[in-house]
């Protein structure tokens, strides 16, 4: 009974060596197609250019945003939220969005959603979401997120703000 208790162990093992083997040989060989293409064209940019860029474009519109810090050290992500009138603050956020592809460069990226506009420039992506109508007498909330690819300059310092490390000479 042993054996074949062990036959019956290995069988499973024997067939996707079997499989693996088959699939090997008739696998055409992998080639070398290159670097991978940019995940984004042009320069990058840091985030205080990209809060400044939306920042001015909403102004110019009338809209007033206020930056909130990013949580995570290092990492290109941005938020910019204000409050605006809800009969106007639709059409002031579209205009802003016309604004910074027309003044900016800004372009439109793919939509993730019916009540989004997601544009894009460089390594960032931003997402404006509009929400529903707020509560009679309450200011209509307005959110952007931005977003960086990769490649952009994280808004903390890039060195140690602490006290240098001195070596000590070593004593003869």
């Amino acid at each position: 009974m042993r054996g074949r208790q062990r036959r019956a162990a290995l069988a499973p093992l024997v067939m996707a060596a079997l499989v693996t083997a088959a699939a090997t040989a008739c696998a055409p060989p992998l080639r070398d197609l290159g670097p991978l293409p940019p995940r984004f064209t042009g320069p990058p940019l840091t985030a205080d250019t990209v809060v400044s860029e939306m920042t001015s474009v909403l102004a110019a519109e009338g809209v007033t945003v206020k930056r909130e810090p990013s949580d995570v050290l290092g990492y290109c992500m941005e938020r910019l939220s204000g409050r605006h009138a809800p009969q106007t603050v639709e059409a002031a956020v579209k205009a802003a969005v016309a604004r910074a592809r027309s003044e900016h460069g800004w372009q439109d990226a793919p939509v993730t959603g019916s009540e989004t506009i997601t544009l894009k420039k460089s390594n960032w992506t931003v997402l404006v979401g509009f929400n529903d109508e707020p509560a009679e007498g309450i200011q209509a909330p307005v959110s952007l997120s931005l977003t960086c690819v990769d490649g952009g300059a994280p808004t903390a310092p890039a060195t140690p703000t602490g006290p240098a490390f001195t070596p000590v000479p070593a004593s003869s």
